[in-house]
């Protein structure tokens, strides 16, 4: 049994499709089925039904697949610890981070890519839903996020400074001079509101679900960057973590003054994976930036 004969057999698995399956893999058709049939040779048993029209695996081949995947990501997981050997000379690093963390990060990629030139850094930006999935299929390494409000078992948050949710105003606006605001105050003004699924929309409605009020919901939009810049040209208020506006000009964050209201920035890995010495390094940046800092000290 070899590595490539479990990984074609992981891919005609999941697609059902020898065609698509070897172009995939970039093997020809004929290599594709001489491997799944030494598999089936090596273990006596037929892990696949095969017709003129269709691919169906059988059940000797479904008892295999949960194996055959732990086997490739042991091997990819060994693989990759002897690349972290090379000091960090190569490699890439695949971060995920929702909209509303990523103000905080540009000293630290800065730094990340002074220190380690060799690194590649590939950086997603999507909703925390997607950057979940893409972690729990290790498509990216780690997810920079507020933590979510339902426990996951198989996703460790490691907490790196705690935030709170804020009413963001322009510089000019009548909030703008205020400490902090309260929800009967919010009501008074248009509101133009991340949508729904974001983070910070997902905390808005959670506190108002404990907290009613009729707000004055004039625009939704899912591009926060346009949302600031709708902020610094007009009246219209929005609500985001107050970690969404480190260093942008022109708009001022005024916390929202209501109990529990608490928004918790953390690292999201898989339980029990092995992380990268890369995401060590750069999560100890992070860690070490001005951004993050002057958060944790905000909240002592």
């Amino acid at each position: 049994m070899e590595l490539r004969q479990l990984r074609s057999f992981i891919k005609l698995a999941e697609i059902l499709n020898f065609s698509e399956a070897s172009r995939e893999l970039c093997l020809t058709q004929s290599t594709l089925s001489q491997q799944i049939r030494n598999l089936e040779d090596e273990f006596h048993s037929q892990l696949f039904i095969r017709n003129s029209h269709s691919v169906a695996i059988t059940e000797a081949g479904t008892e295999l697949l949960p194996f055959a995947r732990k086997a490739v990501e042991a091997a990819e997981e060994c693989h990759q610890r002897m690349v972290d050997l090379q000091d960090m000379l190569v490699g890439e690093l695949n971060i995920g981070v929702t909209y509303s963390f990523s103000p905080i990060l540009t000293e630290t990629i800065f730094a990340f890519m002074k220190k380690y030139n060799g690194v590649s850094l590939n950086i997603c930006y999507k909703p925390m839903a997607d950057l979940m999935n893409m972690l729990r299929n290790r498509k990216i390494d780690f997810v920079l996020a507020f933590k979510p409000s339902e426990y996951a078992a198989d996703i460790e948050s490691h907490v790196l400074f705690q935030n709170y949710l804020a009413a963001i105003v322009n510089a000019s606006h009548p909030l703008a001079s205020k400490e902090c605001v309260s929800l009967d105050e919010l009501a008074g003004y248009n509101l133009a509101l991340p949508s729904k699924g974001l983070q910070a929309r997902n905390a808005l409605d959670k506190i108002l679900d404990r907290y009613p009020h009729n707000l004055n919901i004039r625009m939704e939009l899912n591009d926060p960057h346009i949302l600031l810049d709708l902020i610094r040209n007009s009246n219209l208020v929005t609500v985001l973590a107050e970690a969404s506006v480190h260093n942008q000009a022109g708009v001022k964050a005024v916390r929202i003054s209501i109990p529990e209201n608490e928004m918790t920035g953390c690292v999201h890995t898989l339980t029990g994976s092995y992380h990268k010495k890369s995401t060590c390094e750069f999560v100890k940046l992070l860690c070490e930036s001005l951004a993050v800092k002057e958060r944790v000290n905000a909240w002592m």
